[in-house]
């Protein structure tokens, strides 16, 4: 090995959360246009796509479609379709959809936790263990997410230490995987390496993934320093959009087409064809209605030579 190569695994699993955290702040799209954002992105290779959330209607009008998405996936082969809720009542709505693969958020700043679900952390967590329950009768899994893992928009800085005792209560009470996110995308680097291995010295052995915005342009440099530190699964949303509307300032995730564009040309296989990911995000630009903040988006791709330069 040579002194400047990177400590990198040889794959990663992304996990496509384009259709759920991409859409959540937008104006609602038509089912046939999440239709052919969906049918786009299962062409890209990804195996793990979240594809909605089963939460209030009020409170989320964007993803008020959830039961008629649910309802077309069996149209699609090859990729495991996930759903979001935030108790028990939205749990039970995606098993009976026929969704049993499930994520529960649980806000580790308790400020943060009642703009999202109306409840304290402590009142979150204690539901950890009955939509576990809903998800495993269903045959499915429950990975819980744990938002606001590094900093809250109401109580700035999230003590390590409250964060790890909320995964490991989760994990305690029945969680099969853990995600730290980065609701309002502040963390950096160092922290994000502090963080992950604080959480598996209480959970080793327990799945860990992470969920970075990119707020102030760091997604990017903290998905790195999350690979480098073992990470292999990381949530990213086709072409940059996304946010969260109970944490004011949030903006949009990593862009799954930057994430594959770097891992992939660095020799991390992801199983994700760059092309087939931008042409996803023309589709869903179209969904939106707007243009997409992926850098890599707007620069057209790789770098294509157009020739050699010929002087005037």
């Amino acid at each position: 090995m040579n002194d400047f190569d990177l400590v990198l695994p040889p794959s990663v699993d992304v996990r496509e959360v384009g259709m759920r955290d991409g859409l959540q702040l937008e104006a609602p799209v038509p089912l046939a246009g999440k239709l052919a954002m969906l049918e786009a992105l299962v062409a890209t290779g990804v195996r793990r796509i979240e594809v909605t959330s089963f939460v209030s209607p009020k409170a989320v009008p964007a993803l008020a479609d959830a039961d008629e998405v649910a309802a077309e996936l069996g149209r699609f082969d090859g990729v495991r379709f996930s759903a979001l809720v935030a108790n028990a009542r939205g749990a039970q709505r995606a098993v009976d959809a026929g969704i049993a693969d499930l994520e529960y958020v649980v806000s580790a700043a308790d400020s943060h936790s009642r703009a999202n679900a109306g409840r304290t952390t402590s009142e979150a967590v204690g539901a950890v263990g009955e939509i576990a329950g809903l998800a495993h009768g269903a045959g499915g899994s429950l990975e819980v997410i744990v938002a606001t893992a590094w900093d809250c928009p109401f109580d700035g800085r999230t003590p390590v230490d409250r964060t790890v005792d909320v995964t490991r209560a989760a994990v305690t009470a029945g969680a099969d995987a853990l995600c730290l996110g980065d609701t309002i995308g502040t963390t950096t680097p160092l922290r994000v390496v502090r963080l992950l291995d604080e959480v598996r010295r209480v959970s080793p052995g327990v799945p860990l993934g992470v969920h970075f915005h990119d707020t102030r342009g760091t997604g990017q440099a903290n998905a790195l320093a999350a690979v480098q530190a073992g990470v292999t699964q990381l949530d990213a949303s086709v072409g940059g959009l996304g946010g969260c509307p109970f944490a004011p300032g949030a903006s949009g995730n990593v862009a799954t087409e930057e994430l594959v564009y770097w891992l992939e040309d660095s020799g991390v296989a992801t199983g994700i064809d760059l092309d087939a990911v931008l042409a996803a995000a023309r589709v869903t630009e179209d969904a939106v209605g707007r243009e997409l903040p992926s850098s890599l988006y707007r620069a057209g791709g790789k770098n294509a030579p157009r020739g050699a330069f010929q002087p005037a």
